[in-house]
């Protein structure tokens, strides 16, 4: 399963202290200000934003303003043509990220706990670079292009993070995972033009769709996509050199802080990275009764429920998304649900046996047979397929009670979405819907219209290509999915993409496709597993893929980015990021001995993908009609697609208690934040909460000046620190000597050894085979 963006996430309320200036004065100002102009030149402000009725508002005003609030404080109401924007030194520093950064991500989707470097971490890192780039490099001309056309221009900066942020998008993971699933899982091994046309294809279909759809997605002043919003006020606020607030003299430099927290977490790395282990797997109470199956249970975090609570490795908090970046709000509802659904709910199933859960771990990422040993595919299939004869032999597929709690809240949050957005948007989406085709154009698409557009038959001609490179991945290629199965997910994509992105660009909440893709492929298509991941991935993550180009469009759009600019940089970085990340897979597994090993040294256990072979097992080889249909052993689990209409309640409770805490409840949230379980566990959600809590509650709320200026800062290091200082730990110390420093190990002390000696590590059941009369458990016909 994917963790779906978290949805409904309101743009928040502006500080009174965010200016809005002008980011085409600020170039010349700034210019100024490096060669001995007046700081006081750097700020352009425009304060009628915040209605002060001592003010005088010009007349146009109100026409050369957006008429969202939300917009007018964070993107800016001019625009200067001449400002360079696809320079060549922006595309040299894009095409770095493009490199680095996928290659990064993808290197660390493999470990658990991995660490993603997201956008925010090229956005800030992209700018003492690009100034200093303006400062070296010298002004002369390549190809008729001036290599340092000036000072690092804010359009310049939007090119690079954009470029940058392509290849750090999780659906590559998707695409990447199909490979490693048919390699390790599935002993198919297609040769580097196989894997080049699925991800190739996969991506750019996505992009084709998004810019078939932007006419009704980016345009339109009503379709805001809030998330972009913290990316323009963060881009004018590093480009004004001002912090939102704060005062001019209040505390170093963002700059400084950020080298001084970059460089204590890549130090600190090297604690619970590779000298004290058992500071990132803290299970300390395991620690104590190591054998005792019960406590393990409850406190693990490898197969337990984490009620340990704490972890000092950042690779951890960090592993569902930083928590410094989250709302206390949205992380709150993530909380109710993680302790209704797996510290109440969970445990109940558990030890009164409910489906024979006791004989497994209480939560795996792993599908277990009848006598607890991981389900062996290849004792059910033949050449890959689904084998009725074989499966009647072996035995019926067992989920651990967490896991199967974790597919009964997506099943939930699919109508709970869908129900939510109907209570409490419906109106304004049915309005903003309509507008979207017929609305006046705001100041930023009046601007916009100045510059060429890109032709939609650019998008189609991509569409055209990609659509021959899936047929022919799957035709050539022995992949079991016909071509009607290919064109049915691209219509799902289709079909979805406008009514999930108008929603999305109006409420931040975007539905995950995920779990309905696999239920029409596991019923149309019942036991072909690399159909199902094709499918899925056609279906489902082209749809994603698609929304995340038209957010990117939508950011390019508010910067005032010339969309042809923005068409080739996306284009090009996709392609660049794609061949990096296959370069980078196929290195790790060719290079990393026993890689997706449950027991690989260096935690490279290839935990996403292993559940996304695990799924599909569960919905492409023993399919859902054998799981989840009336009479089978999970067949009670379907009933969640009625629990999803839930959402009704806190509507109705907010509707008569306006005023009262039941605004914030959102179970959309609530049943899909927890996403990411299996493979993320107690270790990931619970020190995310506590440190959100203390972070974005606590500090948000008694100290917002240091709080505006420093929070994203801080995470945006942490989370840059701690993937530097994996590098480091990996490439200096365990890869080259094999873990050996001089004639001992420092793996094998009590630091980092205690936490695998446990019955959480080890995945002890409760209960064992001689407890029953047959020698398995489960039904005895199936």
């Amino acid at each position: 399963m994917s963790l779906p963006e978290h949805s409904h996430t309101p743009s928040p309320e502006p500080p009174k202290s965010l200016y809005h200036f002008h980011p085409s004065k600020w170039d010349s100002h700034q210019h100024m200000a490096e060669n001995g102009g007046s700081e006081a030149s750097v700020h352009v402000v425009d304060e009628d934003l915040y209605g002060d009725p001592n003010l005088d508002l010009e007349a146009e005003y109100v026409e050369d303003e957006s008429p969202y609030p939300e917009v007018r404080s964070a993107v800016a109401n001019t625009d200067d043509p001449a400002m360079p924007a696809g320079t060549l030194r922006a595309w040299i520093l894009g095409l770095i990220w493009a490199i680095v950064i996928p290659g990064v991500n993808q290197f660390y989707f493999f470990r658990y706990p991995s660490v993603t470097i997201g956008p925010l971490v090229a956005q800030l890192l992209s700018f003492p670079v690009g100034r200093l780039m303006a400062r070296l490099l010298p002004r002369v001309q390549i190809f008729s292009a001036s290599l340092n056309p000036g000072p690092f221009s804010i359009k310049e900066h939007v090119v690079v993070t954009i470029m940058a942020g392509v290849g750090a998008s999780s659906a590559y993971a998707a695409s990447t995972d199909i490979v490693a699933v048919q390699r390790f899982y599935y002993n198919q091994t297609y040769n580097f033009g196989y894997q080049f046309i699925i991800v190739m294809s996969t991506q750019l279909i996505g992009f084709s769709i998004g810019g078939i759809a932007k006419r009704f997605l980016v345009a339109p002043p009503s379709m805001i996509w809030p998330s972009n919003l913290v990316y323009c006020a963060l881009f004018n606020t590093l480009h004004a050199q001002w912090y939102i607030g704060t005062s001019k003299s209040g505390g170093i430099s963002r700059e400084r802080f950020f080298v001084y927290a970059f460089t204590g977490a890549v130090v600190w790395y090297f604690v619970p990275g590779y000298l004290f282990t058992a500071l990132s797997f803290f299970s300390w109470v395991c620690w104590i009764k190591p054998h005792d199956v019960t406590i393990n249970s409850l406190f693990g975090y490898q197969s337990g429920l984490g009620m340990s609570l704490i972890t000092l490795d950042w690779s951890q908090i960090s592993f569902i998304g930083s928590p410094l970046a989250t709302p206390w709000w949205a992380q709150a509802n993530v909380a109710i649900g993680f302790v209704v659904f797996f510290w109440i709910i969970t445990p109940i199933i558990y030890f009164t046996n409910v489906w024979n859960s006791q004989f497994i771990p209480v939560l795996s990422r792993h599908t277990y047979d009848n006598q607890g040993h991981l389900y062996n595919v290849t004792l059910i299939t033949t050449n890959n397929q689904f084998d009725e004869e074989k499966y009647k032999v072996y035995s019926p597929l067992f989920l651990p009670a967490g896991f199967a709690v974790s597919y009964a809240m997506s099943f939930a949050s699919v109508t709970a979405t869908i129900v939510h957005v109907f209570l409490y948007y419906r109106k304004q989406i049915m309005i903003q819907a309509r507008r979207s085709l017929a609305e006046q154009p705001d100041i930023h698409a009046r601007l916009m219209s100045h510059y060429p557009q890109v032709p939609e038959w650019w998008y189609l001609c991509i569409f055209i290509l990609m659509f021959a490179f899936g047929i022919i991945g799957i035709e050539l290629y022995s992949t079991e999915m016909p071509v009607w199965a290919f064109v049915l997910a691209l219509i799902i994509a289709f079909v979805y993409t406008l009514p999930i992105g108008i929603i999305q660009a109006v409420t931040n909440q975007q539905i995950g496709l995920n779990v309905i893709t696999e239920l029409v492929i596991g019923y149309l298509l019942p036991g072909r597993p690399l159909a199902m991941m094709l499918f899925k991935t056609w279906g489902y993550v082209s749809m994603s893929q698609a929304l995340t180009f038209t957010s990117d469009m939508k950011l390019g759009h508010y910067m005032k980015i010339p969309p042809r600019t923005m068409f080739w940089c996306q284009v090009v970085a996709t392609v660049i990021a794609g061949i990096v990340q296959l370069g980078v897979q196929t290195w790790m597994f060719e290079h990393i001995p026993d890689m997706c090993s449950r027991h690989q040294k260096d935690n490279f256990v290839c935990a996403s993908t292993e559940v996304f072979y695990t799924a599909t097992v569960i919905w492409g080889v023993v399919g859902p009609n054998r799981l989840f249909s009336a009479g089978q052993v999970y067949g009670f689990l379907r009933w969640f697609f009625l629990f999803g209409i839930s959402p009704i309640i806190p509507w109705f409770l907010t509707r008569r208690y306006p005023n009262s805490w039941f605004r914030y409840i959102n179970i959309p949230i609530i049943l899909s934040g927890t996403g990411w379980i299996p493979p993320a566990s107690a270790v990931n959600y619970v020190p995310w909460v506590i440190v959100g809590f203390f972070t974005q509650f606590l500090v948000r709320r008694r100290h917002f000046g240091w709080w505006s200026k420093y929070n994203y800062v801080l995470s945006a290091a942490l989370d840059a620190g701690t993937a530097i200082g994996t590098i480091l730990v990996y490439f200096c110390l365990q890869y080259p000597s094999n873990g050996h420093i001089g004639d001992g190990s420092i793996l094998s002390w009590w630091g980092n050894t205690v936490w695998m000696h446990t019955a959480d590590f080890n995945m002890t059941a409760r209960k064992s085979l001689e407890e029953t009369a047959q020698g398995y458990f489960g039904p005895t016909i199936w």
